[in-house]
């Protein structure tokens, strides 16, 4: 292989790099899907333990002055550190700013839905217009009974599928897939044909797999093709 060959063939590896594909010319519009919420069971239960133990021990403390027993020392401790410290101490300032960070904390877990490694999928006859096809109707009877059809996809499980596609490509070596929730990069080496074709064909295809996956909203595909070291030697 000459000093020209290489050239073009790094060229045309670079070049595709960052090329983003679009939903241009595949038929399907896209969908507003909603993400999938996390049920959160895990820091729920934790917040309503800690929750529940300290006002159980405070309950308690505060019964018990009231019957005539003294407080806890803990407690009398704790009263007296925030009676004789002043706001600007470092210990108030480190506790105020800890207690901020985990209330922020607990409302962007309030907020956000979480699940971000589940892509939404496109509910059967989504986006098909009035009369048209059979999933229309199929739509219309699932309204009618109440039944709302939701399906999702893992992104691991979608690279594996995708990175399969790839492999498929002649000339396709080896292959990594990596799914965003905005963007699928595609990286591949090529043990022979020439790389501009490699990559076209590689274009379709997980254009083609991406298409087939049923998402509500499709990532932008990046792909990038280069000789593999052994190829070059």
């Amino acid at each position: 292989m000459n000093t020209d060959q290489k050239m073009r063939q790094s060229t045309s590896a670079s070049a595709y790099g960052g090329r983003a594909g679009t939903d241009a010319g595949d038929g399907d519009p896209p969908v507003r899907a909603k993400r999938f919420w996390s049920a959160r069971r895990v820091p729920a239960g934790i917040v309503a333990l800690a929750v529940f133990a300290v006002s159980g021990l405070l309950l308690y403390d505060v019964a018990a002055v009231r019957s005539g027993r003294p407080a806890m020392r803990w407690r009398e401790w704790l009263a007296d550190q925030l009676a004789a410290r002043p706001l600007d101490d470092p210990w108030i300032m480190s506790g105020a700013a800890l207690l901020a960070a985990l209330g922020v904390w607990m409302v962007v877990l309030a907020l956000t839905p979480g699940l971000r490694g589940l892509l939404p999928m496109r509910s059967p006859g989504a986006g098909a217009g009035a009369g048209a096809g059979g999933g229309g109707g199929k739509d219309v009877e699932d309204a009618e009974a109440g039944v709302a059809v939701r399906a999702g996809i893992d992104r691991a499980s979608a690279g594996l599928v995708l990175r399969d596609r790839a492999m498929e490509v002649p000339g396709v070596r080896s292959a990594r897939v990596d799914v965003g929730r905005r963007r699928i990069r595609a990286r591949a080496l090529a043990h022979f044909r020439d790389l501009d074709e490699v990559r076209a064909d590689l274009d379709t295809a997980l254009h083609e797999g991406i298409h087939q996956l049923g998402l509500a909203r499709r990532p932008a595909l990046s792909v990038r093709v280069r000789r593999s070291a052994k190829s070059k030697g």
